[in-house]
């Protein structure tokens, strides 16, 4: 038997005697802040226009490609996922347009996920989050809009050419859900 769970992916439920369903992992969601998110990129708040350039502002490396500022807007997925990706050749930004919230799930730069690693952070509409090369992250995620438009600062082919993505509940038998 074969369920779709909310965010589109397919869960795939063992129904033989003596065989284990997926197991579900619930994440607390941090609120960002700089220093708990530091180990995955950064987070950059407003400043004064006049503000000289400083390590407070986002710290990008976009010089593999051309780079691509976009807005994508994403359906609710709901607060479960059962992949994380990661880009090996770009810092990538995100961040929503009209102050909404959202959730992302993140773990730290390295060639291989460590699962146990995994962190959800709960992200207000008044941030924005830059990720490190490197960081394996799920979403942009939310369950309180029909949609939310974000702004999205990455290379123009990250989605082709930079984008390993690693299936959790095939890997490792597990699904995570974020609680607010």
């Amino acid at each position: 038997m074969v369920l779709r769970s909310n965010d589109g992916y397919k869960l795939a439920k063992e129904e033989e005697k003596g065989r284990v369903s997926s197991q579900l992992r619930q994440l607390k969601a941090h609120l960002v802040e700089a220093e708990n998110f530091a180990p995955y990129g950064q987070v950059i708040y407003p400043t004064p226009d006049d503000k000289p350039f400083d390590s407070q502002d986002a710290q990008l490396v976009l010089n593999q490609g051309q780079p691509r500022f976009y807005l994508m807007r994403l359906p609710c997925r709901g607060l479960r996922f059962t992949q994380m990706t990661h880009h090996t050749r770009c810092t990538q930004c995100l961040g929503s347009l009209n102050g909404k919230e959202w959730f992302i799930a993140v773990a730290p730069p390295a060639d291989e996920l460590q699962v146990d690693e995994i962190q959800a952070f709960r992200v207000p509409g008044d941030r924005f989050i830059k990720l490190e090369m490197g960081t394996w992250h799920a979403g942009p995620y939310f369950d309180h809009e029909e949609f939310i438009d974000f702004y999205n600062l990455e290379l123009a082919d990250t989605n082709i050419t930079d984008h390993e993505t690693i299936n959790l509940l095939q890997t490792y038998n597990l699904e995570f859900q974020i609680v607010p």
